[in-house]
Order: C-alpha cells, then structure tokens, then sequence
C-alpha cells in the first residue's frame, strides 16, 4: 500500500507531529510505502492567486476556468504539480490535523483550494440526462481511500448527539463528503482524539496503540457509506435525495448515507 499523509500543524513537537511520525514508522515498518507533506515544515502557500496557474492564468482572474486550462496544459505551479502526483499516486491519504474553529486548519484548506483543481478534482466527467459529472463517488481520486485523524479539544461529550457542538460526523461531513467524496475518494470513519488540550504523556500510550490499531486496519475498514450521485438515488438534474430511499426518521446529512 501507499500512503501519503498530509500534516497541518506548526508545532514539530505537538501530538499531531507525534501521531505523524507514528503513523509513518508503523505504516513502513508494516511494509507500506509512505510520503508525507507537512504543510508547515513545506511552508506551503495556503492563498489561491495567478502565479499558481502561469501563463494560463486571465485578467481578471477566474479561479475555475483558469486552473483547469493551467492543468490541461501542465502550467500549474510546480508545488501544486507536485501535490496532484502524489495523490495520484498514493492508495490511501491520511489527513492529520487539529480541528480548528470546527474545521481544519487554514494552511490545509489552502492545500485543497490549490490542489483540488478544475479538470483534476472537479469538472470531469459527462453530463447528459443520466450522469452530472464524475463526482461523488466517481472522479479523478476513485479507487483511494481517505482517513481524517483528527484531534479535538473539548471532552467527547461536547460533540454528541446533544453536544453543545454538534455530532462529531455533522462537523467533519464538509469534509468527508464535500471535499474528499466530491473527487471519488472512498471516505473511511475517522479517527477523532477528544480531549487533547488536558492529554497527559501518560496517556499518550494508550492513545499510540488505539492509532496503531487503525493504521493497520487501513485496507479491511469499511468506507462510509455514502450514496453516489450517478446511480440512482438522486433525480438528475435536482441531485434531490428521490423519496423513500431513506430510512424513516432520517434527515439532514444522514439522508446521503445508505443503510
């Protein structure tokens, strides 16, 4: 297997920067091949602007049109070139980051807005009266998988059903199912670390050991099961949810998983 990690945090000696290491030391020892762009240590440019697409790029810019004409012809910058090859070759990408203000980090939403271009994550595809692009469920990243390790402040009880944050799954479902599943990538459940402002070194193993135990389950885990777009759940071209696919009761983001 492949892995490639992507890491958002500024600290080398955090426990983000600790679950990193740990999951490239257990991945290679296991026989996995493993690249790893650490955002920060990489001084990635988190900001969308014309250097990114060259001689491609319009005035005014049109981030859209333009990133898909740069990629069509290989003027991407390079740094994003280079990010594009690596999820192209990786089997499985790892997202390792603190959950920020209910999200990730800005430097690591900088890496999707400039990575995730057109013609690459998006815009692909047919669209006719039975397909509207590859995307959910198909794309550029099918056949990938993708797992957020994520770690989160506040005590678990703050991010269930009746948490003063909201369901944990509501949180990370931009994620999951809008940035990750949008491409094609089969998005596997997280691995969410409560409490990490108050972990203590002596807590450290027992967390070490529950992340191993995820990284090496990383080929046999189901994926969330979310519905395609292109195969028949969804009335084309409303993409609305068809009536009575869903279980009853369910609503909001629950209605696009299966099952």
């Amino acid at each position: 297997m492949k892995t490639l990690i992507v890491h958002a945090h500024p600290e080398p000696k955090s426990l983000n920067s600790s679950l990193k290491d740990l999951a490239v030391s257990t991945l290679e020892n296991a026989g996995h091949e493993v690249r790893v762009s650490d955002l920060y240590a990489m001084n990635w440019k988190a900001v969308v602007d014309a250097t990114d697409y060259g001689p491609a790029a319009s005035s005014p810019l049109q981030v859209a049109r333009d990133s898909g004409r740069a990629f069509d012809t290989g003027t991407l910058s390079p740094d994003v070139r280079a990010e594009q090859e690596k999820l192209l070759w990786a089997d499985t990408i790892i997202f390792q980051f603190p959950l920020w203000w209910y999200t990730m980090p800005a430097i690591l939403k900088g890496w999707v807005d400039r990575v995730f271009t057109f013609h690459f994550a998006y815009g692909v595809g047919e669209h006719s009266d039975t397909k509207y692009g590859e995307r959910f469920g198909e794309g550029t990243l099918a056949g990938r998988r993708a797992l957020l390790s994520v770690t989160v402040g506040g005590p678990e009880s703050h991010y269930g059903a009746r948490g003063i944050n909201g369901p944990i799954d509501d949180l990370l479902f931009p994620i999951h199912h809008g940035i990750l599943y949008y491409p094609g990538l089969e998005v596997l459940p997280p691995f969410v670390l409560h409490g990490a402002d108050r972990m203590t070194a002596e807590d450290y193993p027992g967390v070490a050991k529950a992340w191993q135990q995820r990284l090496h389950t990383l080929e046999s885990t189901d994926p969330i099961p979310f519905r395609r777009q292109n195969f028949g759940d969804y009335a084309i071209p409303s993409l609305h949810l068809k009536e009575g696919l869903e279980p009853a009761g369910r609503t909001g983001f629950g209605l696009h998983t299966r099952g």
